[in-house]
């Protein structure tokens, strides 16, 4: 999708972040924007930063009706829809046994069905008008990269990457690309998430808040990491040009390459395992 002026878009964790920095950069592009998110407070405060190119919705996206609701508000607002940023996120770690159900409910709920209800609710109305579109969901590095004490997140967000890469499949003829945002660190508030938790403040112990030694004697945690990240709007001019090319992967630090090797590296050495077990199996029956 080249050319975003006058492109309805539907941006979910709106209010704040990485999902309001690509709501201000589609924007600026000429394209309006439906902000959605759960913090009605937020929201208020983002539209005023926005101007008349937006408009706003309260949305929950673990709900499906509350998704399907605020399709509507968008149709009603705007007539149509292009462009889909399931953005809207939460974090969770803890190792095996830590974690509470009711936590993992939580976050399935919000990361996963966040995206798989707004897939299902804005691709119809993406079809409707014939015009084609261009989805985008947000994973995370976390989507490649395994971490002992960040399960339940990285479940999530590996669940969004495969999901997506099957969205793309099914979607490309229909003229309607799929991106999956994978950022690194970024300077968002996505590490006070967890507080929302069904547990609450005081329940699974935050991982991002545990120091790690990063080498030459220094020690940081991933909420430092995060506080430092890349800038928002750095993050969503990327996204606007990966859209235009219409990248399944949207990488944001190169410095993270490494991860996709070592996954890739470990990946392709137990499949030559196999491989050779099969060869000896082969021979030893033959």
């Amino acid at each position: 999708m080249q050319d975003l002026q006058d492109k309805i878009a539907f941006v979910t964790g709106g209010a704040s972040g990485i999902g309001f920095a690509i709501a201000r950069a589609l924007i600026d592009r000429g394209a309006r924007v439906m902000l959605a998110d759960i913090d009605e407070e937020r929201l208020a405060q983002a539209r005023a930063e926005l101007g008349q190119a937006s408009e706003t919705v309260v949305c929950n996206v673990a709900s499906n009706t509350s998704v399907e609701d605020a399709a509507q508000a968008t149709i009603d607002a705007f007539g149509k829809v292009h462009i889909v940023v399931n953005n809207a996120g939460v974090g969770l770690g803890g190792k095996p046994g830590d974690a509470t159900i009711e936590d993992w409910r939580w976050i399935v709920d919000i990361n996963l069905m966040g995206v798989v209800h707004g897939v299902e609710t804005f691709t119809k109305l993406i079809r409707e008008h014939g015009e084609g579109g261009h989805i985008v969901n947000t994973a995370s590095m976390a989507g490649h990269w395994a971490n002992e004490n960040m399960g339940p997140y990285c479940a999530t967000k590996f669940a969004v990457v495969g999901y997506s890469e099957c969205l793309r499949q099914a979607l490309a003829p229909e003229n309607i690309g799929v991106s999956i945002l994978c950022p690194g660190w970024v300077k968002t508030d996505i590490a006070g998430s967890s507080a929302r938790r069904p547990s609450g403040p005081a329940g699974t112990p935050n991982p991002l808040t545990n120091a790690e030694d990063v080498g030459g004697g220094q020690q940081v945690t991933a909420s430092d990491l995060i506080a430092h990240g890349m800038p928002p709007h750095v993050l969503a001019d990327w996204v606007i040009e990966c859209i235009r090319d219409n990248r399944l992967y949207i990488f944001s630090h190169a410095m993270m390459e490494p991860v996709i090797d070592m996954r890739h590296e470990a990946i392709k050495a137990d499949y030559a395992a196999a491989i050779a077990n099969e060869t000896l199996t082969k021979n030893q029956t033959s």
